[in-house]
């Protein structure tokens, strides 16, 4: 197969997302919107991928630092479609076979109709190979016109289509398949002799008809592939979209989703089979789960990796966290970034932990804050217990050792050390270690009145 690039126009800024951040990099399932484009191009074969930015073009870059197969060509002013192509030639320097040129804001289209345009478009040795849809509404789209044959005679605009042409429903999706030498000797020779005053990719095309050369449209199987977001709401349809294809992937991996429309996966999420998901859940961020996982309702998961047969009840948040097998969690419990937990522990209801590491075994059932503590094997926190990591200005260590009870209401003031097999009980604030084997206890001496009450009475 002959070597292929791909052009990826995303220099303007979309005016009718109403943001103060570039529309192509709004997020889509987890990506943001021009990554989907882009990872088409690359499974389609592409290297190298030439993106051509404008409007905030250091962030645009940034969302693919470290990428060999990323180059970048700057359209200072956005003058069309040609414009932006002739822009990215120099990036393509030495470069010949085929190009792909894609919109950065088709966050549906997939890689396998690339492959099917790219050949077609071979197998026809057409000089321009355009992508088009069938549309039961083309209103606004321009028309693809064909001639006796089935070739593309031209592509005319929806304010320049007659009634006739109007009723085309075959209609130009801006993705192109291109010639390397056609396209590199003609693109500077399209104008811009129109009320615009910007160069259009469609005179390409044109100007390829009037050297009666090959041009060809092959229609997209399915129309929702070339749709182009340019506002929140086409944002929320595409997401849509996407989420339904996740989550169809994950059904057919073995994964049970209970109401698949009501549960939000991105992209890039591992689920095991046999796991089961019920409605209201996000999960996001590279997530990986085990096998054989329950997942009740409006869970939130970000950035987590989650062993085999864990439970995760209702409500509950976690981010970027470490599960082991075995391990339940909530309802309504907050695992903060940095949380490790070994196999069979238990963390309830109404509990929160930040950057802890806890042993096989142990458990802190409901109405308790753990945060920057190393917790051993078999521990069993109390109702009530807060790890004291903070003095204002720094944070602090506590370590609790194997098979230590502590008590409900306990406050463990770091940096302070609970040794081994130790009890600590309740309502005990913990200031100095606790030796292993030990009983801590500090409470300030009960003080009965008796009959005081009845003095109070009016």
């Amino acid at each position: 197969m002959k070597s292929l690039a791909s052009i990826v126009l995303a220099a303007g800024k979309g005016t009718r997302m109403k943001s103060g951040l570039i529309k192509v990099l709004h997020p889509v399932a987890g990506l943001p919107m021009i990554s989907w484009p882009v990872t088409a191009a690359r499974d389609a074969g592409s290297d190298p991928i030439v993106l051509v930015i404008g409007h905030q073009a250091n962030a645009v870059q940034g969302a693919f630092r470290g990428a060999a197969d990323i180059r970048c060509a700057m359209q200072e002013e956005q003058l069309g479609t040609g414009h932006a192509v002739a822009c990215a030639l120099d990036a393509l320097s030495g470069f010949r076979g085929t190009v792909l040129i894609l919109c950065g804001d088709t966050p549906l289209l997939r890689p396998e109709t690339l492959k099917n345009l790219l050949a077609f478009h071979l197998d026809n040795s057409a000089a321009v190979t355009v992508l088009t849809a069938l549309m039961d509404d083309p209103y606004g789209y321009g028309r693809i016109v064909r001639d006796a044959s089935g070739r593309v005679s031209r592509i005319v605009e929806q304010k320049d289509a007659d009634p006739e042409e109007q009723e085309i429903r075959e209609i130009n999706s801006g993705i192109y398949c291109m010639d390397s030498d056609f396209l590199f000797s003609n693109i500077n020779g399209i104008g811009n002799d129109n009320a615009q005053g910007e160069y259009y990719l469609t005179d390409l095309l044109a100007l390829a008809v009037r050297k009666e050369l090959t041009c060809l449209a092959l229609q997209a199987v399915d129309a929702d592939e070339i749709m182009g977001v340019n506002d929140r709401a086409q944002l929320a349809r595409a997401g849509r979209i996407l989420r339904r294809r996740i989550n169809r992937e994950h059904m057919l991996n073995g994964v049970t989703l209970i109401d698949p429309d009501h549960t939000y996966i991105d992209h890039g999420v591992t689920i095991g089979c046999d796991t089961t998901i019920h409605p209201g859940c996000r999960i996001e961020g590279g997530t990986v789960i085990g096998d054989g996982c329950l997942i009740d309702g409006n869970v939130s998961i970000s950035g987590c990796r989650i062993g085999d047969d864990c439970h995760i009840k209702a409500a509950s948040v976690l981010e970027e966290s470490e599960l082991g097998e075995n391990v339940a969690i909530g309802p309504m419990a907050h695992l903060r970034p940095g949380t490790t937990l070994g196999s069979g522990v238990k963390i309830g209801n109404f509990v929160e932990t930040k950057k802890i590491v806890m042993g096989a075994g142990s458990k802190a059932s409901h109405l308790t804050y753990l945060g920057d503590a190393e917790i051993g094997r078999d521990v069993n926190i109390g109702c009530g217990t807060i790890t004291c990591n903070y003095d204002g200005v720094n944070k602090h260590r506590t370590v609790i050792g194997d098979d230590v009870f502590i008590g409900s209401d306990v406050q463990l003031v770091a940096p302070v050390t609970v040794g081994r097999n130790s009890l600590v009980a309740a309502g005990t604030t913990v200031t100095t270690d606790v030796p292993p084997d030990s009983l801590a206890i500090s409470r300030v001496p009960q003080v009965n009145k008796e009959g005081w009450r009845l003095k109070k009475k009016p």
